[in-house]
C-alpha cells in the first residue's frame, strides 16, 4: 500500500494574502470530517463542498456515512434522505479529481443507533433498552459489522484507510455474556476478540485501519502492541489542549505512552460541533487553541495525520447542531492551521476572502447570520423565561403585588425574543435552501423553537 500523499489538488487554488504561507505542510495527512448523522448536505452541495475542502488544503475526507449511505446489507439502515448509489459514485469521482483521499468510517461497537434501532437487531444490543452499544459476543454481531464494512468498500474506489470507530462504547462489557468474558479474560481481550478479525480482513485487502483511542488508552502494553500492529490510533480531544491532567482522556501521558508503544498516531481536533449540546455555531475561542495545541503534538511526535472533525450530533438520537455551511470560516481556519502550523496572519478576514474567491462568501454570510440570530434570540429568551419564573415565585412567596411590574417586563422581553427566534427560523429556511433538505431544516428549528413555544404557553397562563 503506497503512502504517497496528494498535497496539491488538480485545479488552481485562489491565492489569498496571509493564507497557506508554507510550501510544505506541517502535517502530511490533513482530513476534514463529514458527519452525516445530521445536517447532511443535499447531494449537489455535497459535491461542491469537496472543492471548498481542496481550496482549504485538506487532502483527505473522513466520511461518517451513517444512514445516508445506500446500504445494500439492509435497506432499513437508510434514511428517507439517503444518497443514491449514483450520488455516492459522483462524490467519489469528484474527490479523486481533486486529489482528496476518502476515508470511510463505519461504527463497530459504540454509536450503533442506526443499526440497533431497527427492531430485528435489538437482540444485538449490549443493554436491552439502549441502541448505542453492540454486544460483541451476540450471534451475528461480528458478521453484520463485516457486511457493512464490505458494503462501503465495494462502493469506495482506491481505498487506503478505513476508520472502524470503536469509541465511546459506554455499555461495553455490561451484558451478562460479555461481563462473564471480561471477568475471565479482561476488557482488552474482549475488544480484541471482536475487532482483530475486522482489522485482519482490511489489512488483507491492502487497507490500513484507523480506530479512536479512548477505549484502548489504558490497556496493558501486550494488548496495545497487538492492536497497534494492525491499526493506526486516532487520539481525539476537542476542549483546550493536551495537558498532564489525568482526568483528561487525551492527556499528554496517554499520548506519549501510545507513542512509546510504537503506535502510528493521528490526532482529532474539531472545527465545529463539540462546543455545546445544541450549538448553532462553532466557538472560535475553543476551536482555534485546540487545533494549535494538536499541531504542536503532531509536529513534536511526527503524527501521521490530523482530522478536523465536524460533528452534527452528539449521537444519532441527539439534536442536530452547527450546520457546516454556517461554519465555513472555522473550517478554512482549521485547514490553514493544519497546513501552516498556525492560524492565518490576517485572521477571519483572510478566510472570508478565500470564500469570496470561491463564490461562497455571500451565501456563507447569510447562513452564518441566520445561525447567529437564532442563537442569540434563543439565549436571551431563555434568560428572560428564567427571570420571569423566579420573579413570579418571589411574588407568590412574599405576596408582593409590587413585583408584578417586574414580572410583566420580563414577560415582554421573553415575547420579544421568541418573536426574534421565529424570525431567525425563517431566515434559516431561506439561507439554507438547497444546502440542507427541508426536513433537516424543519427538524433543526423544531428542536430549537418548540421548547420556547411551550414555555410561552405555560407562562401566558401564569400571567393571566
Amino acid at each position: 500500500m503506497s503512502d504517497a500523499i496528494l498535497d496539491h489538488p488538480r485545479q488552481p487554488m485562489p491565492a489569498i494574502r496571509g493564507l497557506f504561507r508554507r510550501q510544505t505542510p506541517v502535517v502530511g495527512l490533513r482530513a476534514v470530517h463529514l458527519d452525516f448523522k445530521g445536517c447532511a448536505p443535499t447531494p449537489g452541495r455535497l459535491i461542491s463542498l469537496l472543492d471548498l475542502f481542496a481550496a482549504a488544503r485538506f487532502n483527505a475526507v473522513l466520511v461518517e456515512w451513517e444512514d445516508k449511505f445506500p446500504w445494500r446489507v439492509d435497506p432499513r439502515f437508510r434514511s428517507p434522505e439517503h444518497y443514491s448509489e449514483q450520488e455516492v459514485d459522483a462524490f467519489h469521482q469528484r474527490a479523486a479529481a481533486l486529489g482528496l483521499e476518502i476515508i470511510p468510517l463505519v461504527q463497530t461497537l459504540g454509536h450503533m443507533e442506526t443499526v440497533l434501532s431497527v427492531p430485528d437487531y435489538h437482540a444485538l444490543r449490549e443493554v436491552p433498552d439502549r441502541a448505542d452499544g453492540l454486544n460483541p459476543l451476540a450471534d451475528g454481531a461480528a458478521a453484520l459489522i463485516q457486511r457493512m464494512i464490505d458494503d462501503v468498500i465495494d462502493r469506495t474506489p482506491g481505498l487506503r484507510h478505513f476508520h472502524v470507530g470503536g469509541d465511546e462504547a459506554w455499555t461495553f462489557g455490561t451484558h451478562p455474556q460479555t461481563r462473564a468474558y471480561v471477568e475471565r479474560h479482561g476488557g482488552a481481550a474482549l475488544f480484541l476478540h471482536f475487532i482483530e478479525p475486522i482489522l485482519d480482513r482490511l489489512i488483507q485487502q491492502g487497507i490500513r485501519p484507523l480506530i479512536w483511542h479512548d477505549m484502548i488508552a489504558r490497556w496493558e502494553p501486550a494488548y496495545l502492541n497487538r492492536l497497534t500492529r494492525k491499526a493506526d490510533v486516532v487520539i481525539w480531544g476537542y476542549h483546550g489542549t493536551p495537558t498532564d491532567d489525568p482526568q483528561q482522556h487525551y492527556n499528554t501521558r496517554v499520548i506519549e505512552r501510545l507513542h512509546a508503544q510504537g503506535a502510528r498516531l493521528w490526532a482529532g481536533t474539531a472545527y465545529k460541533g463539540p462546543d455545546a449540546f445544541t450549538c448553532d455555531l462553532p466557538d472560535p475561542a475553543q476551536r482555534r487553541p485546540n487545533a494549535v495545541g494538536w499541531l504542536e503534538i503532531a509536529q513534536r511526535l511526527k503524527l501521521k495525520g490530523v482530522i478536523a472533525t465536524g460533528w452534527s450530533r452528539n449521537n444519532t438520537h441527539a439534536p442536530q447542531k452547527a450546520p457546516i455551511d454556517a461554519a465555513l470560516d472555522a473550517l478554512i481556519e482549521s485547514g490553514v492551521i493544519l497546513h501552516d502550523g498556525a492560524p492565518p496572519a490576517r485572521g477571519r478576514e483572510a478566510c472570508l476572502e478565500l470564500l469570496d474567491a470561491l463564490g461562497e462568501r455571500q451565501r456563507f454570510e447569510q447562513c452564518h447570520a441566520a445561525m447567529r440570530a437564532l442563537h442569540e434570540a434563543r439565549r436571551l429568551a431563555w434568560i428572560y423565561a428564567q427571570w420571569l419564573q423566579e420573579q413570579l415565585a418571589l411574588n407568590r412567596l412574599a405576596c408582593r403585588d409590587s413585583g408584578a411590574g417586574m414580572g410583566l417586563r420580563h414577560w415582554r422581553h421573553f415575547c420579544r425574543y421568541l418573536e426574534e427566534a421565529e424570525a431567525a427560523g425563517q431566515q434559516m429556511r431561506q439561507a439554507f435552501a438547497g444546502l440542507l433538505s427541508p426536513a433537516s431544516i424543519e427538524e433543526y428549528l423544531a428542536v430549537r423553537l418548540e421548547p420556547l413555544r411551550h414555555q410561552h404557553a405555560l407562562m401566558a397562563q401564569q400571567m393571566e
